[in-house]
């Protein structure tokens, strides 16, 4: 199954994909077909119902704002977040649905937490329905957020409908159908790629969605550096990026020659995205929001310190850098999952990293056999990654555990750059692991809140 570029690399508000962005989708689905099916002019209130994941780590994940905004009619590429839109709906109870109809709306009412109810289909469940004066139900459906953004409804789960089938020229589903691709026709992963992309939008929209991408992976890194204060949440967490930046920069100017300094760097990058994710702030999806600041961060470690050395001038390597990212995730949504709540985080930061390796080694000119080793090596060592954050918050963690996933990102391709492409594991053989061993961890370590650092460590 392929997935488009930007199936991948979406934008969204923070602070998760799975969690914020899929359920603003589903919410926004939901009152579009209210409109189109003639029936929002008889809507007289509207309830959420919240299932499983979604239940116990909505309120700190955002997921109870995410599905006003979309119940409002907001979209993630527009909306105004300055605007605090969600201030007047809780101050006077009012909704505008759809941006159409003013209906009365209660945040502690009408939103249901249903947090000991885990839906057969899938962990992230929710369900929303539209009522008359008369209390009869108007419509009602249940969405999925199974990862990424990515939502589905409760009878697309059940008759096992997979994503669309989009035709494009080059298919693949695995690894080794991909690496085969790129020799049989001479081409490298990311022209592969290109070529799917060409197939589904014109040349102009690629390269125009590509700088979209990288801008606001840019923006995101600038604001995190620059905007101070406490995270949301309660947890009472001073924002470390500025610091760290402050700090670097005064090493810079008293030049003190530490030559491990280029992690400090890479570190301050990837919470300094994680951080406006925490935050509520617009963000891409690489490949979700919980894992949104390994991909930006290794992006400029690529610019600032690697781009030099790569064949590639640097703008061409960062189309490479993505566009072979973008491959990496396929074959993981194809085969496995990046959904914490359904394989825990080693589906998040660990596809993330895998993803990450891979696009450094394309950008440093790898073959697309130390690609597939790159991104292996990354994922082999996030195997059993658990998702258990504190509060439910998408901060501790998570945070830090960006930065030690772009560090390691780093490390994995520069190993592979090292060797000839030669490995004994496949990447293939190591996305059906992290699948299986997603499937055997507890569900208290995916994305529940209920056990690891969520449980053992004391919060306010």
């Amino acid at each position: 199954m392929y997935y488009s570029l930007f199936d991948v690399f979406s934008i969204g508000i923070g602070p998760s994909s799975s969690h914020t962005v899929g359920p603003m989708r589903a919410a926004k689905k939901f009152s579009d077909e209210l409109i189109l099916q003639n029936k929002i002019s008889k809507v007289h209130k509207v309830t959420v119902t919240l299932y499983g994941s979604l239940a116990l780590t909505g309120v700190g994940h955002g997921t109870l704002n995410a599905c006003v905004y979309g119940l409002a009619g907001f979209e993630a590429d527009t909306i105004d977040l300055t605007l605090n839109p969600l201030e007047k709906i809780k101050t006077e109870k009012k909704l505008f649905l759809a941006g159409q109809k003013e209906i009365p709306f209660d945040f502690d009412n009408d939103i249901i937490l249903e947090k000991t109810t885990f839906l057969k289909e899938h962990s992230n469940g929710m369900k929303f329905s539209a009522f008359d004066k008369n209390n009869a139900v108007l419509k009602e459906e249940t969405f999925f957020s199974i990862g990424g953004g990515t939502i589905k409804k409760q009878d697309e789960i059940k008759k096992e409908i997979s994503q669309k089938e989009i035709f494009v020229p080059f298919p693949f589903d695995t690894c080794d159908e991909l690496i085969a691709l790129t020799k049989k026709h001479n081409m490298t992963i990311d022209q592969i790629v290109m070529k799917n992309e060409e197939a589904l939008r014109s040349f102009h929209e690629i390269r125009e969605g590509l700088g979209k991408i990288h801008k606001i992976m840019d923006e995101s890194i600038e604001g995190g550096i620059h905007h101070k204060g406490e995270l949301p949440g309660g947890l009472n967490i001073q924002r470390r990026a500025p610091r760290i930046y402050k700090r670097l920069k005064e090493n810079f100017i008293q030049n003190n020659a530490d030559p491990l300094m280029v992690i400090d760097w890479i570190n301050l990058w990837a919470f300094a995205v994680s951080e406006e994710n925490a935050c509520g702030g617009k963000i891409v999806t690489a490949p979700t929001m919980g894992s949104a600041g390994v991909i930006p961060s290794v992006l400029r470690y690529y610019e600032r310190f690697a781009a030099l050395k790569s064949p590639f001038q640097k703008e061409i390597g960062i189309g490479i850098f993505l566009l072979t990212a973008s491959a990496i995730c396929s074959l993981y949504r194809t085969n496995a999952s990046i959904s914490g709540a359904e394989v825990g985080c080693q589906g998040e930061v660990g596809v993330a990293c895998s993803m990450a390796a891979a696009g450094l080694t394309a950008a440093m000119g790898g073959s697309p056999e130390q690609i597939e080793n790159a991104a292996e090596i990354a994922m082999e060592h996030n195997l059993g990654l658990t998702c258990d954050p504190i509060a439910g918050l998408v901060q501790i963690p998570c945070i830090e555990r960006n930065a030690m996933g772009a560090t390691k990102a780093v490390n994995a391709a520069r190993l592979a750059l090292r060797g000839d492409g030669e490995h004994l594991v496949s990447l293939d053989n190591v996305i059906k692991t992290m699948y299986e061993t997603g499937k055997h961890l507890n569900k208290k370590y995916k994305e529940t809140s209920l056990g690891g650092l969520a449980t053992n460590v004391l919060t306010c």
